[in-house]
């Protein structure tokens, strides 16, 4: 392999982050009849850029190859959907959106959020790279362009006449390789007036709530504000308000507008001096993540084992991205992990790449009744918690593996 750069500023790559060894593509899923066939993995090695602090994975596949063909879909997370709907319900009222206005979502995968603003009237474009998700929303009434975003795709809906009031990306800024054209194309479709917004998963919260089972190959990047800020600031565009969400174990969703066209919130300010007290623009605090990725993984391992020789039941919850960086990273197979289970029917039937774990509907829990659930999507573990309370009924209890394995009351 040649010696990665950064993908924002070209500088070479020689600042570790988090070394999590060989994996396969985390939504590189199997049918049964592939369990003996060749499976490619490839190293899941993540750098942090000594001139801007982007935390960063180098690309060894295409996002043609990563996404055109895709099993996510967002509409089966009841808990995404209201978050989804309360988002849609404030740019409304922020806004003024009303039907002369549009709104055009990058990575709208199966319309999940935009039928919320169509509901209200408003004219509403999606943009999906991954055809098979698309067609769910085409198939909703959700207008929708199958295409990757970027500066060739920005030019042709200007042209074609599109000038959104709103622009908005849900968790795709980490899934873009090139991210200049990428945000070079958010400056190219904006109106003078138009707003961008943008959520993604914070470094901050991923550093101190060791949640390392986030990177995967489909993440290309991990950002804070300043990075943020860095990256906009050079394509014409400036971050003028941030808040703080709950999502995916701690998100931000920034604000942006053409440079000088808002005002800055104090928000902002607040976050970035947090930041920079923090150590964000410093090479510390990221060489001392690896320790702490080591010990969650001893402790996992430890807890299955010992189940297993007790001769306790254990399953899973979820088949998420997440969930597959940390069982390849911990080389946890179906030996000590017999089968998970999920609700969304395009994964049930198929094995987990790389551990090759079976995939079953939920169902399958309240037959074999575990004395364990691991929850791998911990971000959603109340909802999963509030669905799967029945196991409480022959003693079956939770178990959190991150940021610390934790049996839950």
């Amino acid at each position: 392999m040649t010696t990665p750069h950064c993908r924002f500023c070209g500088e070479t790559l020689t600042e570790t982050f988090a070394d999590l060894g060989m994996s396969p593509l985390s939504n590189a899923f199997l049918r049964p009849s592939q369990a003996n066939a060749m499976e490619k993995f490839y190293p899941l090695h993540a750098y942090v850029c000594s001139a801007c602090r982007l935390v960063q994975l180098a690309e060894f596949e295409t996002p043609e190859a990563i996404f055109s063909d895709y099993l996510y879909f967002s509409s089966f997370s009841e808990s995404w959907l209201h978050h989804a709907q309360t988002y849609a319900n404030a740019m409304i009222a922020r806004l003024n959106l009303n039907q002369n206005n549009e709104v055009i979502e990058i990575a709208s995968n199966d319309g999940y959020l935009l039928q919320y603003f169509s509901q209200a009237g408003i004219k509403v474009l999606g943009i999906e790279p991954a055809a098979n998700v698309a067609q769910a929303a085409i198939a909703k009434g959700i207008s929708t362009d199958i295409a990757f975003f970027g500066q060739t795709t920005a030019h042709r809906l200007r042209a074609a006449g599109h000038a959104p009031n709103l622009i908005t990306a849900n968790n795709v800024l980490a899934h873009v390789p090139d991210l200049n054209d990428f945000v070079a194309g958010l400056k190219i479709l904006l109106p003078p007036s138009g707003t961008i917004t943008i959520e993604f998963p914070h470094i901050e919260r991923l550093i101190a709530e060791n949640q390392f089972d986030t990177i995967y190959h489909e993440h290309f990047s991990y950002f804070s504000l300043l990075t943020a800020e860095r990256i906009f600031a050079h394509h014409g565009l400036q971050i003028f308000d941030v808040e703080e969400l709950s999502t995916h174990g701690g998100s931000l969703r920034i604000f942006a507008g053409h440079a000088g066209a808002n005002l800055i919130s104090p928000s902002v300010t607040a976050l970035r001096a947090r930041e920079l007290a923090a150590g964000l623009d410093g090479p510390e605090i990221y060489a001392k993540f690896a320790v702490q990725i080591a010990e969650t993984k001893y402790a996992l391992l430890d807890f299955l084992i010992k189940t297993r020789r007790e001769g306790k039941k254990i399953a899973a919850y979820g088949a998420p991205a997440k969930g597959n960086t940390l069982l390849n990273y911990a080389g946890i197979r179906a030996d000590l992990l017999p089968f998970t289970v999920d609700r969304s029917p395009h994964k049930q039937g198929l094995l987990l790449p790389g551990s090759h774990i079976p995939i079953f509907s939920p169902d399958k829990i309240f037959e074999e009744k575990p004395d364990f659930l691991l929850i791998l999507p911990w971000n959603l573990r109340d909802e999963i918690r509030t669905q799967m309370q029945q196991i409480r009924s022959w003693g079956g209890q939770f178990v959190m593996p991150i940021p610390t394995l934790t049996i839950l009351p």
